[in-house]
């Protein structure tokens, strides 16, 4: 059942050994034995360098078995090369042209030639210290033992009884470690961990400042909520509320250290955001969407119609938010993370149900426990206005993993405070094994399910370059996974490094091709089979001995820019052979008339014959095309097509009449212009005319 989640026998030989040392810890713990008492008489230095060196291991693990080597999903790769980017020292950085071959998901293009991930700069900055030293993998793991210990110094600032904060705390640790949501986000290279540590470490300041009035305390409090800020901004608004609601007793001179250590993550926010979207004050997400989704206006945070983007979460909104997303939907949005999110503090939520009844006790009795589970409700509260689920997986309700730590040291406490009869290393030793079984039941077929989407393993793999004895050159690569992970935006030689670009098999391939000078180049494919790494020559642009460019529509996603009208890339089939080439299009939606812009290379100067290709589809509206570009003699050109509306019983291809004009060579723009119906662009062509 959906609502139970997934259940089963352990589902692998991994699972299998995981549930069996839990089953031992249980039943050797009833039977009378301490198995945790080696952990519980170790000195305090030695219990946290074991138990980070233990999550770190775990953390490896995870990325070998469940991850497969490498990152998997889009925001992951994306943070992969933003990280590359920084550790070059730059936010954006210069794509040459055609700008097509670098351009794709989840990268913002600012024309003329700069290029910049979407994501808030925090988690980047630190992910590039790994590629500075040669192993990000390093990040993750520091990320695993640092969560360890963040954890262990909260608990002991929320524990209420002092004889019993140094057996919370370690259970707290203990709870970490063995928390599979937290082992996914330090093994995958996403911001929640990231920002976790920055929440946990900042409300075990916050409380401590609190106690001691350390100006230390307040400066760290503050520096860490801005660090969250610019890692995950919406984060920030909970632990800011509750450090404010922890020093609310403290002096004014106290705040006026808290206050001001928070403005320089927010300072770095606002520079990050300039450098991609041109203003400090423009979120590079909402300004990513603004130009490659729709409806116009489709991200963004709160309630109304027209939330919800079509082409990244199309069957999501179609699904849940066709009215909209009111409260109605935002509820159903925030039951489902939180269905999730049961499952991501210990594994398995049946473990939660049996620890419920204590944490509310110990809650109503402690205000420092409430105070902790006042962010939790926050966190909750401070997404519920967002309309993407978020959720998959493996990695569980994700928005919430931020404060994943804060619940793990307020379980702690109410354990270690709550049925004293029992001793607090029995009943830590039950609890951990009673997660360890949950994983091995329950949280391992959501990390199988992890491991076998999008093809299994991740879309790029280095050692593969590393068989094949390749470093320099020109290497295709077929995905936006795959091209994250290779693209190294300050490798622009082929001849002293490798220049990664991507597959489009079409014009903008043997362009990038030639103006490199003809180096050795690859293609690297990846499929539903095995990925492929082979020797790619883009073919010379030719027809029949004739020289024609012929450049993809669908492959200039996401456009350059969007004004009342949305484009997406689509399947299409059409009513003739090579109708539409390679079986796409760029369709362009619109409700109220609108344009989307495209660019368009013009591989040389001189005069060029343009011939446009548009798949006419049945109940198409009429499409206008409207060239721009440059002449020889600098004067601006500017040519227009017109389709009328398609009448046909099939869907067809219709060759525009070609347009000749002389040009400079660059990259020109294309308008497509619709009225009120969807309308879609196949190809365009440039020929040299006679005489040139």
């Amino acid at each position: 059942m959906i609502l139970l989640g997934r259940w089963g026998l352990p589902p692998d030989d991994v699972a299998w050994g995981i549930f069996a040392l839990g089953a031992f810890c249980i039943l050797a713990t009833l039977s009378g034995r301490d198995v945790l008492e080696g952990m519980w008489r170790a000195s305090r230095a030695r219990f946290l360098a074991g138990a980070g060196l233990i999550a770190a291991f775990l953390t490896l693990g995870y990325a070998a078995h469940y991850l497969r080597g490498g990152p998997r999903i889009i925001d992951a790769t994306t943070y992969v090369l933003q990280a590359k980017a920084l550790a070059h020292g730059h936010i954006s950085w210069h794509v040459p042209w055609p700008s097509a071959s670098f351009r794709g998901r989840f990268l913002l293009f600012r024309e003329p030639d700069q290029l910049a991930g979407i994501f808030p700069p925090g988690w980047p900055l630190l992910l590039s210290l790994g590629f500075i030293v040669g192993s990000p993998m390093l990040v993750g793991i520091a990320l695993s033992a640092a969560l360890v210990i963040a954890t262990y110094a909260l608990t002991l600032e929320l524990a209420p009884d002092r004889t019993k904060a140094e057996g919370a705390a370690r259970l707290a640790a203990s709870l970490s470690v063995v928390c599979a949501a937290l082992r996914y986000q330090t093994a995958d290279p996403m911001s929640h961990a990231a920002s976790a540590l920055g929440v946990t470490i900042a409300l075990a300041c916050a409380l401590r400042a609190a106690r001691t009035g350390s100006t230390r305390d307040f400066v760290a409090t503050g520096a860490c909520i801005g660090y969250v800020a610019c890692t995950r901004p919406v984060s920030a608004i909970p632990i800011f509320v509750v450090a404010l609601v922890a020093l609310r007793t403290t002096s004014l001179r106290s705040l006026g250290a808290f206050l001001p250590a928070i403005v320089p993550g927010i300072v770095f926010l606002l520079l990050a955001q300039r450098a991609a979207t041109g203003s400090a004050f423009t979120s590079t997400q909402q300004a990513y969407y603004a130009i490659s989704d729709g409806p116009p206006g489709c991200f963004r945070y709160g309630f109304g119609d027209g939330i919800g983007c079509l082409h990244e979460h199309g069957d999501f909104v179609r699904s849940r938010l066709a009215h909209g997303y009111g409260l109605v939907a935002a509820l159903g949005t925030t039951i489902r993370r939180l269905h999730t999110h049961l499952s991501d503090a210990v594994d398995a939520w049946p473990v939660l149900v049996l620890l419920a009844p204590l944490c509310v006790v110990a809650a109503r009795r402690e205000s420092r426990l409430r105070l902790a589970w006042g962010l939790v409700a926050l966190q909750v509260v401070v997404y519920a206005p967002f309309y993407f689920d978020g959720d998959y997986p493996g990695a569980g309700a994700r928005f919430f993993a931020d404060v994943l730590s804060v619940e793990h040291a307020a379980i702690a406490v109410s354990v270690a405070t709550l049925l004293p009869r029992i001793p607090l290393p029995k009943k830590s030793a039950i609890l951990v094994g009673l997660i360890v079984v949950g994983f091995g039941l329950h949280g391992a077929h959501d990390a199988l399910a992890l491991a076998d989407r999008d093809g299994g393993r991740p879309m790029f793999e280095p050692e593969r370059l590393q068989d094949a004895h390749l470093e320099s050159g020109l290497l295709f690569i077929n995905t936006d996974h795959g091209f994250d992970l290779a693209h190294d935006p300050f490798v622009t030689d082929a001849k002293h490094g490798l220049v990664v670009a991507r597959l489009h098999a079409d014009g903008h391939d043997r362009l990038l091709y030639d103006r490199l000078g003809h180096p050795p180049s690859w293609a690297y494919r990846f499929g539903d089979n095995e990925p492929t790494l082979q020797p790619y020559t883009p073919p010379a642009a030719e027809v029949a001995g004739r020289e024609v460019w012929r450049f993809e529509s669908e492959v200039d996603w996401p456009p350059l820019a969007q004004h009342g009208a949305w484009a997406e890339p689509i399947w299409a089939t059409g009513s003739r052979q090579n109708c539409p080439s390679g079986g796409q299009a760029l369709a362009v939606h619109s409700s109220n008339g609108g344009e989307v812009t495209i660019a368009l290379p013009i591989p040389r100067r001189g005069g060029w014959s343009i011939r446009p290709t548009v798949l006419a589809d049945v109940g198409d509206g009429p499409i206008d095309l409207r060239f721009h570009g440059s002449a020889v003699d600098g004067a601006r050109v500017d040519v227009q097509w017109a389709s009328p509306a398609q009448h046909a019983l099939h869907p067809t291809c219709v060759e525009l009449t070609a347009q000749t004009v002389d040009l400079e060579e660059g990259e020109a723009t294309i308008e497509i212009h619709v009225s009120s119906a969807s309308a879609a662009l196949d190809r365009i062509e440039l020929t040299p005319f006679a005489g040139h």
